[in-house]
Formats: C-alpha cells, structure tokens, sequence
C-alpha cells in the first residue's frame, strides 16, 4: 500500500489539476455558480426549521434550529455530494482511463477535493450564523480539523468501494440516491442523538458518519468537546475500510479499461 501512496504523490499535480477541471466543469453555465455549495445545505435547513421547529418541536436544548440544522448539514453535505459525484467518477471519465495511464485512485479523490471546496465555501455561511445566533465560539473549535480528518478518510474509503462496484455493476448508480436517503435518516442531522434511546444508540455508534455530525456540532455550536470514545470508533472503523477498499480499488484496477 506505501507503493501506492508513493504513486498517487508523484501525481498530485494531475490530482489537483482534475479537482480544478471538475470545479470548472460542475458549475460551468450555471447561475449562481460556486454559490450551490452554500444554497443546498441553506434550503434544506430553511425547510427542516420550517417543520422541525414550528411543527414537530424538536428539542435542541438553548440552540436555536437553523443553527442546529446547518451544523449537522455541513458535514453530511460534503459527504452525500462526494459520494453521488466520486462514485460516479471512473465511468464518467472512462475516455481518460482507455487513453493514458495514471492511478485512477486519482478519479474519486478529486472529487473529494470539489467536495473539499464547497464544505469551506459554505462554511462561511455558518460563520455568519454564529454571528447573528451569538453563539460562543470557545477552545474546542480546535478540534474540528481531527473530526473532518475522520470524515474525509471514511469518506474516501466508501468512495473507493462505491466507485470499483459501479464499473462492474451500473445499476448501483441507480441504488446510490436510495442509499443516501436511507443514510441520511440514519445520521442524526435533523434530530439530536441524545433522543436516540439508550438501547440502540451502539446502531449509531458503528456508522461514522453519526459520530462526526454529532462531534461536529457539539464542539461548533453547543462548546462541548468531541465523543472522544466515539471518534476513536469512527477513525478506526474508516482506516479500515480505507485500508480494504484501496486494496479492493488496486485489485480491479487493471479491469476498468476494458469495462469502461
């Protein structure tokens, strides 16, 4: 595996020259441009306030919803946008992969990069919002890097398996949006985890992505620090399926130009 991290730095160049291509190429002709990055995760809180907050009164302690909302919904956007376009990636550029050689780890990881972007573009909308919403900003903010490390290596984990499954079976590109939407009611963003009941809070514990939306806003919003125990879960669940799905990748590898 060093070998092929070794491989993937001597492209980097070409890794951030495709992540600058895909920016180009996702927002070209569109209105509003690399704005979509903070409009998404902005309607979507819009509409969980409108009826989480006024409807169903969902407790979120001294923290008002659309903060509550956008806080667990920066993290899950940049993980179901990396998932729908990286795993999309290897046949949505099969004419590069029948044409030239290069690690075609490089495919999914830039569209991580992309992913990358929009979660710092969007970041400043949230910025604001603690701003307006007078939330203190304390010392454990310092944390965030280590939660979003975790994040972006399960993050790539699944995008490396997702991406070798739909070069040999295309109909999971049509499963992915089903998955995401199931993923998503499974991930406690518009619901805190302490109204999980105790006995099946272990369920959340084994999906990563629960540990990091729930860290995430705890030491953003709420001033706590991170689930150490549950972080450590989440890391080392995503080092190994990182671990297994870079050598599921590098297996199938040889396989995709004469798939694609």
């Amino acid at each position: 595996m060093y070998s092929w991290m070794l491989e993937l730095w001597k492209y980097r160049e070409l890794l951030f020259a495709l992540s600058i291509r895909e920016i180009k190429i996702r927002y070209k002709q569109t209105v509003f441009g690399i704005l979509w990055a903070i409009i998404q995760p902005l309607s979507l809180m819009i509409v969980f306030t409108f009826v989480f907050s006024y409807f169903l009164k969902i407790d979120t302690g001294h923290v008002p919803y659309p903060i509550f909302a956008y806080s667990a919904l920066l993290p899950w956007t940049f993980f179901s946008t990396s998932l729908y376009f990286g795993s999309l990636s290897v046949i949505t550029n099969s004419s590069l992969i029948t044409k030239v050689y290069f690690p075609r780890e490089i495919l999914p990881f830039s569209s991580l990069g992309v992913a990358i972007l929009d979660l710092a573009v969007a970041s400043f909308l949230f910025m604001g919002m603690v701003l307006v919403y007078n939330t203190p900003i304390t010392f454990n903010l310092i944390f965030i890097p280590v939660i979003l490390l975790v994040e972006i290596a399960f993050t790539a984990a699944i995008l490396l398996i997702f991406s070798t499954l739909i070069v040999i079976w295309r109909d999971l590109k049509f499963v992915i949006p089903l998955i995401t939407q199931l993923w998503f009611f499974a991930t406690p963003v518009i619901y805190p985890l302490a109204k999980i009941p105790e006995k099946y809070r272990f369920i959340y514990m084994i999906n990563p992505i629960s540990i990091i939306v729930d860290d995430f806003r705890a030491v953003s919003v709420y001033g706590t620090q991170p689930n150490w125990y549950g972080l450590i879960i989440a890391g080392s669940i995503s080092l190994f399926i990182f671990v297994a799905g870079y050598i599921f990748f590098k297996a199938n590898e040889k396989r995709f130009a004469d798939i694609v």
